[in-house]
């Protein structure tokens, strides 16, 4: 037995041992912070990503810079068509030699649509969105805008596309073409690009074409009979490299460079972003897919 002062003082100190060592029991238990996510880096110059729920940002770069968009142009194109009252997307349309020969002279992706063929509007969305054709573009801004003239339908539709965007509150885009090939006065941001694409898949055909690895179109020939062209392949590499991809555009041009607006959703949770501007076709899918793990890391 202990006594005396010494004995006091004793278990004073082993009160106090026994409290400490409650604390660091207790402090134990529990859970260490969650270590931050590292933002991982990019080649392309621009880059946005948000979460697709609430549209919060997950990541920038350069997010508000504006950037030529190449054919991510086309992600408001099918936008505007698919905004249409009243769509038919069984509407059958009279491919015109005058888109032919933009295609051609432009050296500008295409569908390979046939003169004289009928192409129905669900067609040509395949054709816009998969092997990014221009040819189906200019169709379909030459059936959905309103003039007596080619011309003025063009300028008309384009015009609907820049409503589309000041209607989305978009401050730093514009376009002057309605598939990329601009006149100078085509371009976005990573930032607005994302929220376009997000508002563009709450439509449900929206959604099941940009997800769409294949497709095969059977046209009417002039003499009534049924083409099936080849398959038209979706030039997003994403769909078949990332899983749990679900869209949506790839983009391209000599100012443009490698472009890539892409969303994928893993156990709920949908994340989309844009890079603008990277080095290649290989770079432009890095870089999305680091901004993608980067992405659902930070969702948790």
């Amino acid at each position: 037995m202990i006594t005396g002062i010494k004995g006091i003082r004793f278990r004073r100190v082993a009160a106090v041992a026994v409290t400490s060592g409650a604390l660091l029991t207790t402090g134990a238990l529990t859970a260490a912070p969650a270590q931050a996510v590292t933002a991982p880096s990019i080649v392309a110059k621009g880059g946005y990503v948000m979460n697709n729920a609430n549209s919060s940002t997950l990541f920038t770069k350069a997010a508000d810079t504006k950037r030529s968009t190449g054919s991510t142009t086309k992600i408001m194109t099918a936008k505007v068509v698919l905004a249409q009252s009243n769509l038919n997307l069984d509407a059958k349309v009279t491919i015109k030699k005058i888109y032919s020969d933009y295609v051609v002279r432009n050296n500008a992706s295409q569908a390979h649509l046939i003169v004289g063929d009928k192409v129905t509007v669900r067609q040509l969305l395949y054709g816009l969105m998969l092997p990014s054709g221009c040819d189906a573009a200019y169709a379909l801004a030459d059936k959905y805008g309103s003039g007596s003239t080619t011309s003025a339908r063009v300028k008309s539709f384009i015009g609907k596309m820049n409503s589309a965007a000041k209607s989305l509150n978009l401050k730093n885009t514009h376009f002057d073409s309605f598939d990329g090939i601009g006149n100078g006065s085509n371009y976005s941001t990573p930032r607005d690009l994302t929220k376009i694409a997000s508002s563009a898949m709450k439509n449900s055909t929206f959604r099941t074409i940009v997800k769409t690895k294949s497709y095969t179109a059977k046209t009417i020939t002039k003499t009534g009979s049924t083409r099936t062209m080849n398959p038209w392949k979706n030039t997003n590499g994403l769909l078949s490299s990332y899983s749990g991809t679900i869209g949506v555009k790839t983009g391209s041009g000599p100012e443009a460079k490698y472009c890539l607006v892409f969303a994928a959703t893993r156990n709920g949770k949908t994340v989309i972003g844009t890079v603008l501007a990277s080095t290649s076709i290989t770079q432009r899918e890095t870089d999305a897919k680091k901004l993608l793990n980067y992405g659902f890391a930070k969702l948790g």
